[in-house]
């Protein structure tokens, strides 16, 4: 049998070690498994490019970050349009077949199961790995890598923090997280953080502005705020994202952290200053959780594989691996409760939420 293997959008830490997993099974496992890499996530199989993976290219990467596969973001809107008189997905099947897969995987967030779906339907044999620091593939409790980013973000803060103290400002960190805000949820937690903004629940900058002065006038003399970059203003929820890009990209900002942190400083008096975590969350070695992690997903994906069982994708539900159809799951989010136990925890020990 000969298996393909892709990783698709952002990077993050794991990911070599799903690839390294995964080709370790095979060889393992299945007799005269042939595996091939496809270069630049989706790109390649649209290119048609591969090359040959043998089990020494496996062996030594569990512990290395980024893919040596590459990676690059392929618009799913993109896909079934027809450009120079056939689709990207038309373009992927056709390479799927010139390639002679018996079966693609494909490693990756919301946006590559979507992608993975539609192959799935135009009868390319599937299986998929849930791979983001966002946490936000619905049908599974934990995705790999975003162990890894909390641990990064939270490391960070605890070194912001000795800053903030020592000029007793007030420091807003953002963390990434578009339309989920469990990255910034857990961060914040962990990290110690005074008040946590996430999109699921839009805040008021006077109860922002409140809560810090009501804490400086307790005695403490500097205020952690962990923002995720999806962040939302109350005032804004009532728009369409297109609009509130518009009007931040009017003030020359592409999240709400530096107006805030603006409005922060000239209301409350204290010392405001933001840091943007960016890139930093996505790269570097992946955490012991992850390591293991991404070799149990990456070993039960190509078991299913091996065992004839294409258009799923890999899950994790309490202690257990499972897996997912990909059409019961694409194009869906997993969002942060704001009514539920993480959020109420964080508020009964004074964590503000902004609202």
């Amino acid at each position: 049998m000969k298996f393909g293997i892709l990783t698709s959008g952002g990077d993050c830490s794991g990911l070599n070690a799903v690839i390294r997993a995964i080709g370790l099974y095979l060889e393992e496992n299945v007799r005269d498994a042939e595996i091939v890499g496809i270069p630049d996530g989706y790109g390649g199989l649209i290119r048609g490019e591969s090359f040959p993976l043998r089990r020494n290219d496996f062996e030594n990467i569990i512990g290395l970050g980024g893919t040596i596969l590459r990676t690059s973001r392929q618009p799913y809107k993109l896909m079934t349009v027809s450009e120079n008189g056939s689709s990207r997905l038309e373009r992927m099947c056709e390479n799927y077949r010139k390639m002679g897969l018996d079966c693609l995987f494909t490693l990756g967030g919301a946006g590559t199961h979507k992608t993975a779906a539609l192959l799935s339907m135009e009868g390319c044999n599937v299986v998929g790995v849930p791979k983001t620091i966002d946490n936000d593939i619905y049908g599974t409790d934990v995705t790999f890598g975003f162990q890894t980013a909390v641990e990064v973000a939270t490391e960070a803060i605890d070194r912001i923090r000795t800053t903030a103290a020592s000029h007793s400002r007030t420091m807003l960190v953002e963390i990434m997280g578009n339309k989920a805000g469990w990255l910034t949820l857990y961060t914040g937690i962990a990290a110690g953080a005074d008040m946590i903004l996430i999109p699921e629940i839009p805040f008021s900058v006077d109860a922002v502005c409140d809560f810090v002065a009501a804490q400086r006038r307790s005695g403490k003399t500097h205020t952690i705020v962990a923002v995720a970059e999806g962040a939302v203003l109350a005032s804004e929820v009532k728009f369409k994202r297109s609009e509130r890009v518009f009007v931040r990209t009017e003030r020359g900002e592409n999240t709400v952290t530096q107006h805030l942190a603006e409005i922060l400083q000239e209301r409350t008096g204290f010392e405001t200053r933001t840091s943007v975590l960016g890139y930093l969350q996505r790269g570097g070695t992946p955490c012991a959780y992850d390591r293991l992690l991404s070799t149990r997903l990456g070993g039960f994906a190509a078991k299913l594989a091996a065992d004839g069982k294409f258009g799923v994708t890999a899950a994790v539900s309490g202690n257990r691996i499972t897996f997912n159809a990909l059409t019961d799951i694409a194009g869906k989010y997993k969002f942060v409760d704001p009514e539920g136990d993480t959020v109420r925890f964080a508020k009964s020990i004074g964590i503000g939420f902004g609202i």
